[in-house]
């Protein structure tokens, strides 16, 4: 009998999955909680990927594709979010038969096993799982054989604290505060142009989202940016710039690194957010106590410290998560982000991804945890290894069918700062700079006598 299979999520990975599921024999039932599938790309369909379409299509979905008559996209071409809906998701999603097995709006709110709780073993293996999920006509079951978790970690981002948690005050500034990568210059220019704007972060989100605000700076006179840095040395954002294999997240480096070299954002390293109160109708961020650190004042303020993982649902299975980056464990050595990068993760599967409770497995963003390092063509390829391993084909779920490339943007210990260009650390400085290259010209703008780049 062919087993049905519950995959929870629509975006790529969890469509990717379905079509591995398809081509098994395989039943898939995709549980999307947005009204649409590819409902978390539609809130950064603005920004645009790292990746070129080569790494963004899986080749399972590709084959479904080919039958409509769809035409791939050049491979080489860096998509947007919005290209990616539509020219894939959508398609993938609307026109093939997939269309038949996605059951949007149902957001998935437990997960346990028939007449089975958390704590009874004997036997357990041998029941079907049960999902509970909320549609518009009210909550739902769903029985299945297997449970794919490709749900992501977009709906649950890091807060502003340094510690983990909430800055204090943090919610109740919250119509102040966005989180991620807002559409700056898009559909919420009217929020930012001609304010202050402070971005907390340091990974490729901030830097993007400080890139559209120097833009806008540009266009609208009275845009400041604020630059909220929770470790003591920038350069480490610009990354492996020439070096990186992914082009285009070496070239927003460099141009980056320029921009800040530039003057047009004001740096405040070592501050780690402790507090945020209002002041009239703006905001005062503090690092240390609230009456006597360091503040800033400024009129939005965008988080983009990454994300976490929704465990809720998860509570009655039985989990085996590394303790600091909440990954599968025998995945977490190879991702955690303080030895590796997208580049030194070798590709894994279903080997990696099972969990303790038999028929589950976590993949895509979600079974990163918290590590930043995800690429698409990983999530790939650990949903045709999970595919195979359900069906009992043992032998393809443990080959390995992906090449990555290397980079040189976060490397093994941290983001390398290696040259944006040959022989000058972060790039060239600025025209009229009196510094030998980008990151020594930072230096100085934060009142160091440079940064040894010589």
């Amino acid at each position: 009998m062919s087993k049905n299979v519950a995959i929870i999520g629509a975006g790529p990975v969890g469509l990717a999955a379905a079509a591995h599921l398809l081509e098994r024999g395989l039943n898939p039932v995709v549980l999307e909680a947005g009204p649409a599938a590819g409902h978390a790309v539609r809130q950064w369909k603005h920004v645009q990927l790292f990746s070129p379409w080569e790494y963004n299509v899986d080749k399972a979905a590709e084959r479904l594709l080919s039958s409509t008559g769809w035409n791939s996209p050049d491979p080489h071409v860096y998509p947007t979010g919005q290209e990616l809906l539509e020219h894939y998701l959508d398609p993938l999603a609307t026109r093939t038969v997939l269309k038949d097995v996605i059951r949007t709006s149902s957001r998935v709110t437990a997960i346990s096993r028939v007449g089975y709780d958390k704590a009874k073993t004997k036997g357990r293996e041998s029941v079907p799982f049960e999902i509970r999920y909320q549609n518009g006509k009210g909550p739902e079951t769903l029985r299945a054989d297997a449970v794919i978790d490709t749900s992501g970690t977009w709906s649950t981002p890091n807060p502003a604290g340094a510690n983990g948690l909430a800055a204090i005050g943090e919610r109740e500034a919250a119509h102040h505060i966005a989180y991620a990568m807002p559409d700056i210059r898009g559909s919420q220019r009217s929020r930012y142009a001609g304010k202050t704007v402070a971005v907390l972060g340091a990974g490729h989100s901030a830097i993007g989202t400080l890139m559209e605000l120097a833009r806008l700076h540009d266009e609208v006179p009275g845009t400041e940016i604020i630059w909220l840095l929770r470790g003591s040395n920038p350069s480490k954002a610009f990354g492996g710039g020439a070096n990186d294999k992914l082009a285009a997240r070496g070239e927003l480096g460099s141009a980056f690194a320029a921009i800040v070299a530039a003057g047009k954002v004001r740096v405040e390293p070592d501050f780690g957010v402790t507090h945020i109160s209002t002041a009239g109708e703006r905001l005062r961020i503090s690092a240390g106590s609230a009456c006597c650190g360091r503040h800033v004042l400024a009129d939005e303020l965008i988080v983009a410290t990454g994300f976490r993982p929704d465990l809720s649902f998860l509570g009655e299975l039985r989990l085996a998560l590394d303790p600091a980056i909440d990954a599968p464990v025998a995945l977490a050595p190879l991702i955690d982000p303080n030895e590796h990068s997208c580049g030194t993760v070798r590709p894994h599967g279903a080997r990696e991804l099972a969990q303790p409770e038999p028929g589950l497995y976590l993949a895509g963003m979600k079974s990163y945890g918290r590590a930043p390092t995800f690429l698409m063509i990983t999530g790939y390829e650990q949903v045709r290894s999970i595919a195979a391993d359900i069906a009992g084909d043992k032998e393809a779920a443990a080959r390995v069918e992906l090449e990555l490339p290397e980079t040189g943007v976060c490397t093994r210990a941290g983001v390398e700062s290696g040259s944006a260009s040959d022989g000058c650390c972060g790039g060239p400085a600025p025209v009229g700079v009196d510094a030998c290259c980008a990151d020594d010209a930072i230096a100085k703008d934060t009142g160091k006598t440079g940064c040894g780049c010589g």
